[in-house]
């Protein structure tokens, strides 16, 4: 591990972009789809329910591959766990671009997820080893900028494409993009994991399998089926019985598929937690508006994604900015300040009514995007920060995977409060209503999560690079 003196970013420059690369159009290709439903819908003479499985497998496969990340990243070496999950993911991209049938567009969406779920942790992974703590932030920080700026052009990109050009031109526009990473990863791209062949545990495979892609499942469905359709509730019973055998077996392996000890340090269990905050609240809200603005008060498709789009710039050329921040002056104030700032814009959103204006509602997500970005990224720093090296890939599958649990909760909930809380006898004021309410919800959790966030300590000093015990 270089130390702070002899670090030199400039030297991991090519490599930083070969991963940002492949981090973009992973989850460009989640944003792509859902603009493009619609005429796949009309080509291929789909129901809205069959369709919707396009979105639900990808959401499904990513949630299952997630886990075991942290068991690939110990048995396969560094560049080939990359290249064959970009691998995977181009092959299902030309899959999904010719698919001549519903059939064929699902097994390139499966292929697609298989390679995404591995990348994400892989990647976390790679920073993490490569970048000593007092440059973590910043690493994280602008792999962050990414993250953020790849949803907030997904909608737009996807509404000019399929308005152009047939719906397979969403998925031919990140395929040269996937083969061109493949090829820069194959020339810069070095080993940095360490190798323990660890044995496959395929009861642990099975149980991650069904437990994380029944809770997932079940808690994505659970909005637009309803909590107590037989479906969502055999999804969660059978999720949360698998998960539980899942993780007693963990604890009593030897060589642990996902290794749930690291919530033993405990500042990586409450950074990880607030970090599910805000990623609910940001997934949450990137559903809640378009549904308020098109359902309920008339605004078009193209407005309804450009008024998340200021935000996530914004979000996205702040994470560098807090990652500066993180590596100069430590995470705990930023988590604080981030869900205090949180708390405050999301009660801006408990007063909407059929007469709130564009402006108004594209500013105030926009603040709230600053202080997500003050959340993620310092708190999935933080926490990492926690684990020794040998550690890191299981955090990271952990991380991810949790973050993932959180979103899908989070939307569920979200919009069952805004269904359920709704008027309709009062027309569209009834409807907004519901809106208000869950956003009253999401600020509550918010506060909690501020008042949480004065348990946090750090073991490692601001600007130092040392390990902590």
């Amino acid at each position: 591990m270089a130390n702070k003196e002899s670090f030199d970013f400039k030297k991991y420059i090519p490599l930083f972009v070969v991963l940002l690369s492949g981090a973009f159009i992973t989850i460009l290709n989640q944003t792509l789809l859902g603009t493009a439903l619609p005429p796949i819908m009309r080509d291929l003479g789909l129901a809205e329910t069959t369709a919707q499985w396009l979105q639900s497998v990808f959401m499904l496969v990513n949630g299952i591959m997630i886990p075991i990340t942290a068991f690939l990243i110990e048995k396969f070496t560094t560049r080939q766990l990359f290249l064959t999950a970009m691998s995977l993911f181009a092959t299902g991209t030309l899959i999904a671009a010719i698919a001549p049938s519903f059939a064929f567009l699902m097994v390139g969406r499966v292929l697609q997820a298989s390679g995404a779920g591995i990348m994400m942790p892989l990647m976390q992974t790679i920073l993490f080893l490569t970048f000593p703590k007092n440059r973590r932030g910043t690493a994280m920080g602008l792999f962050g900028l990414v993250i953020a700026f790849a949803p907030a052009i997904g909608p737009s990109l996807s509404g000019w494409l399929v308005d152009q050009f047939p719906w397979r031109s969403v998925f031919y526009v990140i395929l040269p993009i996937a083969i061109l990473d493949i090829i820069a990863a194959y020339f810069l791209l070095k080993n940095v994991t360490e190798q323990k062949n660890p044995r496959v545990d395929i009861s642990s495979i099975i149980l991650s399998t069904v437990g994380f892609g029944g809770l997932l499942y079940g808690f994505s469905t659970a909005g637009d089926a309803g909590w107590i359709s037989l479906q969502v509730i055999l999804s969660l019973v059978i999720g949360a019985i698998s998960l539980t055998v899942f993780i007693t077996r963990q604890l009593k392996l030897r060589e642990p598929l996902l290794e749930f000890r690291v919530f033993k340090h405990g500042t990586f269990a409450l950074a990880t937690g607030l970090g599910m905050i805000a990623f609910a609240a940001m997934i949450g809200t990137n559903v809640i508006l378009p549904l308020y603005m098109q359902n309920m008060v008339g605004f078009s498709a193209l407005k309804s994604g450009l008024v998340l789009l200021p935000g996530a710039i914004i979000m996205g050329f702040s994470n560098p900015i807090t990652g500066f921040l993180f590596d100069k002056f430590g995470g705990k104030w930023l988590a604080r300040g981030g869900l205090l700032l949180l708390s405050l814009t999301t009660f801006t959103f408990t007063n909407l009514s059929p007469d709130t204006s564009f402006a108004y509602l594209a500013s105030m997500n926009g603040i709230r995007m600053i202080a997500i970005a003050m959340i993620m990224m310092p708190m999935t720093t933080l926490a990492l920060n926690q684990l020794p090296d040998d550690l890191i890939p299981h955090g990271t599958a952990m991380n991810n995977t949790f973050r993932q649990v959180s979103g899908s909760i989070g939307t569920a909930i979200l919009v069952t409060i805004m269904s359920t809380a709704s008027i309709p006898s009062e027309g569209v004021s009834g409807l907004v209503h519901g809106v208000n309410i869950s956003f009253i919800v999401a600020a509550a959790a918010a506060i909690v999560g501020f008042i949480l966030s004065f348990k946090l300590k750090e073991t490692v000093k601001p600007g130092e690079g040392s390990s902590d015990s």
